[in-house]
């Protein structure tokens, strides 16, 4: 089963160069992964068909019970035959469909191949957490199918409004599923089946909220806008996602979950009232539109309420009707949507008002919709009469809702047949006054994948006692009164079948009448549902824009205070309320009177940023707090922590000052007095609350602290430092999550400096036609020499001469040129040195930062571009490949982030070992180091072509920033 599975998503990767290779004839090799996953699944008839089930289980999360199990029993069987099986012949019939100079056709194939990965994994997942991550997936992948043509705004449109409608019911979705699994004490979906949990208020919610999940999927109203408007798809997508696949991923849900909460007191009127509401409404709908696809679709809708209904019933001969009919809705639906894209293709219009005399042109194309269109009106010997006959029989000997809901469901089923006539006029009849239309000749392949479904259908009618085995498996989940429904084409006459004769008749009858019922119709037509969305869409618009104009009026410290406020009341009522202080260990003031002065030194220059109008004293200050902090922690006996936090304050600090140079000297917001005055006061009771939260959290204590076991666990294996160890071993998971956003966060930031490309071009000195941004930005002294006499008699720097004479530092120069090679070599001694002394890779990396910007400050751009030649990105992104390679190294064990340790000796140096912790700390140095390269050209070396190109003295051969694509 996962092996299936993953040959779908492995192939749909290579589905761009197998396109750009093959052309359209990449679809036949694209097609063999749900090819052979049909072939399976019919190899797995029979034990499905005895209550038998295929399982699969790997442990996902186990200390938390999430495991990705997989299991094919009777309904994922017909659900696999579908999704694999339709999926193939439609795959089949995009080589006919497109052409080979199709825009984006690679990435189409690719997502619907990956489509159908997903659709595969969803109806075999057995956990309701692998189930929602699938589900998910499917409306990703949905939504990249049905904007497939990004370049038109409907497409766009369509796209989002299925994305935001089925992933707010997935995440309703969710939640619900977390309250069943909760309260079932399983996510498994077969376990909960079969001893569901006792109803209570928090099942009821749950059974909702994931009905919202199934209804919104399956378009059932209120939520039925978004299949109509997701027709702007290539037609191949509506015939399979919206016929066969994606909208069957809500009713399969329903008949999944009914044998355990049919009895819930809130589930039977949800699925009786809205599917019966959604399968008239949308057939009604579908009598007086006259595109083709659109026609479809709104019966598409209808039948997903009609089916929903059925599979919500809870009863056993309802459930196999259900059943019956999810198989009969594929094997018409899919064909009519391929026959509407054939028609489309020959003639290249949709619109039945044009179209007229195709049947005559092709006959077969014109009888294959016939057989399709005749099983949707449930015409015998076809597999929709078949199922439509269960359906009225199950519902007629049902409860007094059942026969309600049968009703419904005649009229519905008139309304189906009208349409179905609707369609087959409108596509292939000739009409009055309206010239024959012109069409191409169409070849057996492009036929071929809607005339087998059509002809099964066909074959099915009569041998529809053949699935009765595999579909009665499900229908037995349920408690059987009296004598079980078995199907079968004919029963006799009975009421069933002169309901069916009634709904033919009342269908055709509206068919005749055409012209008044669709004149009635828009006449008493409610406002769409889609119109309905647009304008709470635009609603919430207009909400956010004035929540947010009142809300955000420019002030960082308006901002800022808010932020706090909420914070101390939130805290301050949860101190109150709950008192817990009481039994609290009394907090001690300091272990030794020194950290005492350091704290207070800190607080006062924390207490002093609220004073200062200059931004550069602002900065100052607030790295001395940084500073203070840093030696707390070497007072406390924390020299992994305060090297640290020296590096990031001094890489901080820098950092700020770079961009002070940018804007400017005070800072311009207005502050009225009494704001002032309320400064002061609100961060002092900030800092208070957060003090006593944090003493309040340590003294909650209960269990014994974890240091002395991860001190010995250390120990064990024969290192030093703890900090280290815990950072690239105990707790690695955590470091490789820090590095990711480290690095994304710093792409994020820096490419607001990068407008269009991050490449800082060839950054040669001769580009250079004038004086640097340093001195350009600098006042001239004329008490200090000019010239050459001034000018160091050697260059201590690579880019020293770039630098105006007066404004070159000898000192400086000189101690940038020796420190720098020593501060690398130190860099390297604390990555190294990491397992028995402070230091480690994020520390390292940030000391070989600061040697790159020693040369940066003491030369310039065109220094950091010597000392530094390689972009920033080879940097962080070899060290997140380096720290992630370790990482699943580690599955050679069984275990990702396992440690290994190999020990070796060396003529010269002796016993030595190397372990992987040490190649993974490597990695995040590389990252560290790649992140503070990338912010100190981008707020450095950028800022500084800025300035330079402003002044006009780059050249305009001198790269991207003398007029080339760079701005």
């Amino acid at each position: 089963m996962i092996a299936l599975i993953v040959a779908h998503f492995a192939l749909a990767a290579c589905a761009g160069p197998l396109v750009h290779r093959l052309g359209r004839r990449a679809f036949v090799v694209l097609a063999l992964p749900p090819a052979a996953a049909t072939v399976w699944a019919l190899t797995r008839w029979s034990t499905a068909a005895s209550s038998g089930a295929d399982t699969w289980s790997w442990q996902w999360i186990p200390d938390y019970g999430v495991a990705l199990d997989l299991r094919l029993d009777a309904l994922a069987e017909l659900m696999v035959l579908l999704a694999a099986g339709v999926g193939a012949l439609v795959l089949l019939y995009c080589a006919s469909y497109f052409t080979d100079d199709t825009p984006q056709l690679g990435r189409f194939a690719g997502n619907l191949l990956a489509f159908a990965g997903a659709m595969l994994a969803l109806v075999l997942a057995d956990d309701l957490i692998t189930l929602y991550v699938f589900w998910e997936l499917t409306t990703v992948f949905s939504y990249l199918l049905i904007g497939h043509g990004s370049e038109h705004r409907h497409s766009r449109r369509s796209a989002l409004q299925a994305l935001v409608v089925t992933t707010f019911g997935g995440l309703a979705m969710l939640v619900g599923f977390l309250i069943l699994g909760q309260a079932a004490g399983t996510y498994r979906i077969s376990a909960i089946v079969a001893d569901p949990p006792e109803t209570t208020l928090a099942v009821s919610v749950a059974v909702v909220l994931v009905l919202c999940g199934a209804l919104s999927k399956s378009a059932i109203w209120p939520f039925s806008m978004w299949l109509p408007n997701a027709m702007a798809a290539p037609t191949p997508v509506s015939a399979y996602l919206h016929a066969a696949a994606m909208v069957k991923a809500g009713v399969y849900l329903v008949a999944r979950l009914a044998p355990a909460f049919a009895d819930v007191p809130v589930w039977k009127p949800v699925v009786l009232v809205l599917g019966g509401a959604t399968m008239l409404l949308g057939g009604w709908r579908a009598l007086r539109l006259n595109d083709l696809k659109l026609v479809l679709a709104y019966g598409t809708v209808s039948q997903l309420g009609f089916l929903i209904l059925l599979a919500g019933t809870g009863n056993r001969d309802a459930a196999l009707a259900a059943v019956a009919m999810i198989l009969g809705h594929a094997l018409f639906k899919a064909p009519l949507f391929l026959v509407t894209g054939i028609v489309d293709h020959a003639a290249g219009t949709r619109d039945l008002r044009e179209l007229s005399g195709v049947g005559r042109s092709l006959p077969y194309v014109a009888g294959v919709a016939a057989l399709a269109a005749a099983s949707m009106a449930a015409l015998p010997p076809l597999l929709g009469f078949a199922a439509k006959e269960a359906a009225f029989e199950a519902l007629l000997h049902g409860s007094a809702a059942d026969r309600w809901a049968l009703a419904v469901v005649v009229a519905g089923s008139a309304l189906t047949t009208a349409y179905s006539l609707r369609f087959v006029w409108g596509a292939f009849a000739r009409k009055p006054c309206v010239p024959d239309t012109p069409v191409h000749r169409v070849g057996w392949a492009f036929l071929a994948p809607p005339a087998l479904l059509a002809a099964l259908g066909l074959v099915l009618g009569p041998g529809v006692g053949w699935t009765d085995r595999l579909l009665g498996a499900y229908a037995d989940t349920f408690p059987a009164e009296g004598k079980p429904y078995h199907l079968a084409l004919w029963h006799g006459f009975g009421i069933a079948l002169l309901l069916s004769a009634l709904a033919w008749a009342a269908g055709t009858v509206l068919f005749l009448g055409r012209a008044p019922v669709t004149r009635l119709s828009r006449r008493i037509a409610w406002p769409t549902a889609d119109s309905v969305f647009g304008h709470l869409l635009l609603g919430q618009e207009r909400l956010a824009l004035q929540v947010t104009g009142f809300i955000q009026r420019g002030s960082l410290s308006v901002y800022l205070a808010t932020t706090l406020l909420v914070m101390l009341a939130g805290q301050l009522t949860v101190l109150v309320v709950d008192t817990p202080w009481n039994g609290a260990v009394r907090p001690r003031l300091w272990d030794n009177p020194l950290q005492g002065a350091v704290a207070a030194l800190t607080c006062a220059a924390a207490l002093l940023c609220l004073t200062v109008r200059r931004r550069m004293k602002a900065v100052v200050l607030a790295g001395l707090t940084g500073y203070g902090t840093a030696l707390l922690f070497v007072v406390q006996g924390a020299p992994d922590l305060a090297l640290t936090q020296f590096c990031v304050e001094t890489v901080s600090m820098i950092v700020f000052v770079l961009v002070l140079r940018r804007m400017p000297v005070h800072f311009q917001e207005t502050v009225s007095t009494w704001r002032r005055a309320a400064r002061i006061p609100t961060a002092l009771a900030a800092a208070a609350t957060v003090g006593v939260g944090m003493w309040v959290a340590a003294a909650a204590r209960t269990a014994e602290p974890a240091g002395a076991a991860m001190v010995q666990e250390v120990a064990d294996h024969g290192l030093k430092d703890v900090v280290a160890t815990i950072l690239v071993d105990l707790r690695a998971w955590d470091t490789m999550g820090e590095s990711a956003v480290l690095a994304a966060a710093a792409i994020g930031v820096t490419s607001l400096i990068y407008l269009h490309r991050r490449s800082e071009g060839t950054m040669v000195q001769e580009e250079l036609r004038g004086r640097t941004a340093w001195s350009l930005s600098a006042h001239h002294s004329s008490r200090l020499p000019q010239g050459d006499d001034a000018a160091p008699e050697r260059g201590w720097l690579a880019a020293g001469a770039t630098l105006a004479p007066e404004h070159r530092s000898i000192v400086f120069e000189v101690v940038a040129r020796l420190l720098f090679h020593p501060i690398l070599v130190l860099s390297v001694y604390l990555l190294f040195c990491a397992e028995s002394l402070p230091g480690g890779g994020f520390v390292a990396g940030l000391v070989a930062g600061l040697a790159l910007i020693t040369r940066y400050l003491a030369g310039g751009r065109f220094e950091l571009a010597e000392a530094a030649p390689l972009q920033p990105g080879l940097f962080t992104g070899l060290g997140l490949f380096i720290s992630t390679g370790v990482g699943l190294l580690g599955l050679a064990d069984g275990t990702v982030l396992h440690a290994f340790t190999y020990y070796g000796h060396l003529p010269v140096f002796g016993k030595y070992h190397l372990s992987t912790s040490v190649l993974f700390d490597f990695g995040v140095y590389l990252l560290v180091l790649g992140v503070v390269l990338d912010i100190v050209r981008a707020l450095g070396a950028k800022i500084d072509r800025q300035i330079e190109r402003a002044a006009g003295v780059l050249a305009p051969e001198g790269g991207p920033e003398a007029g080339g694509a760079l701005r």
